[in-house]
């Protein structure tokens, strides 16, 4: 695969947790860690030890449970933390102490009350007592964004002395902008000394909702592990959405030249065990695994999508694991959506009595939203529709050219940034033009 491979670092079971109503059990927690091993993650954040004797469990057990991913326990920077989180983490393979410390002038002063030199020595002390329990030691600055960086710089440069082997620069409170956090993360690559011994990472919040943007600008400008979520839960309004991260980097590989291990077709299956677990839906219009990320109603989008999917989906619902996209009849549907589900059910209408169901669809679905099948089956039925039922024998042949059609289309007008299963395959069974003519024909399907 070409490019550069980036470490995905799923914290849903730590700082996920944290979101309010998210919290987990152990039970629930080994099963979501059983399906991000699935997924493809790196690194899993399997909890924060020291916060109570569930989370201990729960780091202890997904230690124990999942062997593949490097398994990591949060820390604090000072030493019951770390001496508890190095006892969780003893049946891991692989694991990881991650050690944070705040560094902005904010919380120094208000938070921890210590100044800047006691800072640099607390960070420089913890890392050290941590690599006397594992080799693979990440160092959060917390805050990092808000911290001056002059100081910044120092502290990074002292735990990589100290033996940090990862740099996770946080946007703590979702304030930096993409052109700031990149110029930010590559000032880290080009001014800490000793950094080509450790990985850039990124942990951004979405207060601003840039958690994505910012975490796409820290990647093209050096950052090589990627903090994020499923479902971008997380703390307020939530961490970096790893869907939407993963997907930007492989439908964009002309932009983002970099890769990740994850198993995209697990994307929803997850999204959906997290919902599941949590109790907390997914909104809608949430980009990749919402329900609505591959559903339709305007007509024109509709008549776009029935003709060739390329005119409004640029990745296919099957490569992130949703069955396929749904043409939803509303007030906003067209004639051609409604014909189509008209000739699903088994009915076929000439132009004009097709017009007399669709207005009188239209009105019902002002009424009601949706129009679902036992509704549309009404309406056919007021029309005599038993008189236009459709032999089974008269499936149209030329439509296996069509969608084949449609999938050679993809593979030459998106070759790079559209995921090499996509195609024509799911597209309903109409997908051909009628005998009308094309402009004529997209003014009707609306």
């Amino acid at each position: 695969m070409e490019g550069t491979r980036i470490t995905v670092f799923d914290t849903t079971l730590r700082d996920g947790e944290q979101s309010p109503g998210c919290s987990m059990n152990v039970h629930e927690k080994v099963r979501l860690a059983r399906q991000l091993d699935q997924l493809g993650v790196d690194v899993i954040e399997a909890g924060f030890p020291i916060a109570s004797d569930g989370d201990f469990g729960a780091v202890q057990a997904i230690a124990a449970a999942v062997p593949r991913p490097i398994i990591a326990g949060l820390a604090r920077a000072a030493h019951h933390d770390i001496e508890r989180a190095a006892k969780a983490l003893q049946s891991a393979i692989r694991p990881r102490i991650h050690v944070f410390l705040a560094t902005s002038d904010i919380h120094l002063q208000h938070k921890l009350r210590i100044s800047r030199q006691q800072c640099l020595e607390q960070a420089a002390t913890s890392v050290r007592l941590a690599r006397t329990f594992c080799d693979d030691v990440e160092f959060s600055p917390e805050d990092a964004t808000r911290t001056d960086p002059e100081f910044l710089f120092q502290v990074l440069d002292a735990v990589i002395e100290a033996g940090a082997t990862t740099l996770n620069i946080p946007d703590t409170v979702g304030y930096t902008v993409p052109a700031e956090f990149g110029d930010l993360i590559r000032n880290i690559r080009e001014r800490v000394r000793g950094i080509e011994r450790a990985t850039i990472s990124t942990h951004c919040h979405n207060d601003l909702g840039l958690a994505v943007a910012n975490s796409l600008a820290a990647v093209a400008n050096g950052a090589r592990q990627v903090e994020c979520t499923i479902n971008g839960i997380g703390e307020r309004a939530g961490n970096a959405s790893l869907e939407e991260i993963v997907m930007a980097l492989r439908v964009r590989a002309d932009k983002y030249p970099y890769y990740t291990a994850i198993a995209t077709e697990h994307l929803y299956p997850t999204s959906q065990m997290l919902e599941e677990i949590t109790g907390i839906a997914v909104q809608p219009n949430k980009a990749v695994i919402g329900r609505n990320a591959f559903a339709h109603e305007a007509g024109i989008h509709q008549d776009g999508m029935l003709k060739n999917r390329l005119t409004y989906e640029i990745m296919t619902p099957q490569s992130v694991g949703v069955p396929d996209s749904k043409l939803v009849l509303g007030k906003h549907s067209g004639r051609h959506a409604l014909s189509l589900r008209c000739e699903q059910l088994g009915y076929h209408f000439e132009r004009r009595e097709l017009d007399d169901i669709y207005r009188r669809f239209v009105v019902l679905a002002d009424e009601i939203k949706h129009v679902h099948d036992h509704h549309l089956l009404e309406l056919i039925r007021e029309s005599d529709g038993e008189s236009h039922r459709i032999p089974p024998s008269r499936v149209p042949a030329e439509r296996a050219e069509a969608v084949a059609a449609g999938a050679e289309e993809a593979r030459r007008l998106f070759p790079a940034g559209v995921p090499s299963e996509f195609s024509a395959v799911s597209l309903p069974a109409n997908a051909v033009p009628d005998h009308h003519s094309e402009q004529e024909d997209y003014l009707w399907g609306v």
